[in-house]
């Protein structure tokens, strides 16, 4: 059973979170907050797996609600739900320690998709975001991303099938999505994603994503 907080300042918001989560089941809303400061003692004294954190909270924000929240060394992984019209404090949260952030008006099933990646260790980025991601972190890319794939030594100790595996989460893919896509295993996808990130020296999916479009792995859209 995957227990969830879920921090959003809109009642409704959080009234359909719980609805959902309650009816499914292999989740559980263990608490909710409306504001950061009730947010973060209350996840720190449930220990949720997953928080839904809406980054406009009132009081603490949800950036410095999820700093706070990882670097208690717990359990809990930070989910942040944004729009394609908020501004970067979304990407920010993510530099914070977020595990992945996704769109608000996903379907449910996409939600329970990114809540249990996130509890299984997994990062979400949702692949409508990838763009606004990259331009978030514009002062990491370069200023050319077209032309033929360039040569880098990492590449070299990646399998063909690693080299795929690099390009799907360039494209902001989860594992479950990678494993469709390939015919695989999600544990197998798992592993394959911790030696590519091993590999090319990456500490987490973003910057994969940033080298895979160094690279020219994969292009702008």
């Amino acid at each position: 059973m995957i227990s969830v907080f879920v921090a959003d300042a809109q009642p409704l918001q959080r009234f359909g979170f719980r609805m959902l989560l309650e009816s499914t089941a292999d989740t559980e809303i263990v608490g909710e907050a409306g504001n950061g400061g009730e947010a973060v003692r209350r996840i720190t004294e449930l220990r949720p797996d997953v928080v839904l954190m809406d980054i406009r909270l009132p009081g603490v924000d949800g950036i410095e609600a999820t700093r706070r929240i990882v670097a208690t060394g717990g359990r809990s992984r930070v989910l942040v739900l944004t729009t394609l019209d908020s501004d970067r404090s979304a990407f920010a949260a993510l530099r914070a320690g977020a595990s992945g952030f996704l769109l608000r008006d996903i379907r449910p099933e996409e939600l329970l998709a990114g809540i249990r990646a996130v509890a299984a260790g997994d990062s979400v980025i949702a692949p409508a975001l990838t763009r606004r991601l990259l331009d978030a972190f514009a002062d990491q890319l370069d200023d050319d991303l077209c032309g033929p794939v360039r040569a880098d030594p990492r590449l070299d100790f990646l399998t063909d099938r690693e080299r795929e595996v690099l390009v799907a989460i360039g494209h902001g893919l989860t594992n479950g999505e990678i494993a469709q896509r390939f015919t695989l295993s999600e544990s197998t996808v798992k592993t394959h994603v911790g030696r590519v990130l091993a590999k090319i020296g990456a500490r987490d999916r973003i910057q994969a994503v940033i080298l895979a479009y160094n690279l020219r792995l994969t292009r702008p859209v």
